[in-house]
């Protein structure tokens, strides 16, 4: 089958700004909230501005996004899934499987732990007594300066920055492969068979430092050990 555009249903959740038409954008972020408040959006759009645009809907993976079940063509996340806990990142994949139709397409990026840990390795073993440091930074793991006041505090608890845990390719697709997943691959920034993609996947995204991120490109089932993936339950 050649590539094209597949004009159904697609999702993308932890889209932040990104919000292309014709994909259903949600973002699980504190911000968005606070703008979806009528009153509270004047305010915020005379000040701040406003951050996120009209077509971001909130959204959070874990609890499950307002989406029929059995219902999306492709769905799509970006550095989002190493802001979860360990133990919410399987809820979050079953909440995604849920959502896509038989044979649905799932491609995500996150941080790829790899190459930032062989990296961290080689500097060590050279001397270099900034590479903890360095690792630790570029992971994102940890603070460098503990919040001293309300504000930074309400940062760190709502701004979602800080990475709560990271993968490689093997830990990952056992997670992807044990919650139903299939024909999970590595894939390549413009390599989706549905040109969908190619509206929400960025260069940026995609790479770091001049080392590609892990990206993952996986199936839902064309059908499930209890029949066709129409009848999963929820």
């Amino acid at each position: 089958m050649s590539a094209g555009i597949d004009k159904g249903l697609h999702v993308q959740y932890g889209c932040g700004i990104c919000a292309p038409a014709g994909w259903l954008n949600f973002d699980a972020s504190p911000r968005l909230r606070l703008e979806r408040i009528p009153g509270l959006r004047g305010i915020l759009r005379s000040t701040m501005g406003l951050l996120f645009p009209p077509n971001v809907r909130f959204g959070d993976i874990v609890r499950g996004l307002p989406v029929p079940d059995n219902s999306a063509y492709g769905v799509y996340c970006s550095h989002v899934l190493e802001h979860l806990a360990r133990d919410d990142l399987a809820p979050a994949l079953h909440n995604t499987l849920r959502i896509l139709r038989p044979g649905g397409t799932f491609r995500l990026v996150v941080p790829d732990l790899r190459w930032r840990a062989l990296r961290y390795v080689a500097a060590a073993a050279s001397g270099d007594h900034f590479a903890a440091d360095q690792f630790m930074s570029a992971t994102s793991l940890g603070w460098g300066v503990r919040p001293k006041d309300l504000v930074s505090n309400a940062r760190v608890y709502f701004g979602h920055n800080t990475h709560l845990w990271m993968y490689d390719f093997a830990s990952l697709k056992s997670k992807l492969d044990a919650a139903g997943f299939v024909a999970i691959r590595r894939c390549e920034l413009g390599d989706a068979r549905d040109r969908m993609f190619d509206l929400v996947e960025d260069t940026s995204r995609f790479f770091d430092d001049g080392e590609r991120e892990l990206a993952i490109e996986a199936a839902a089932p064309l059908e499930t050990r209890g029949g066709p993936a129409a009848e999963r339950g929820a």
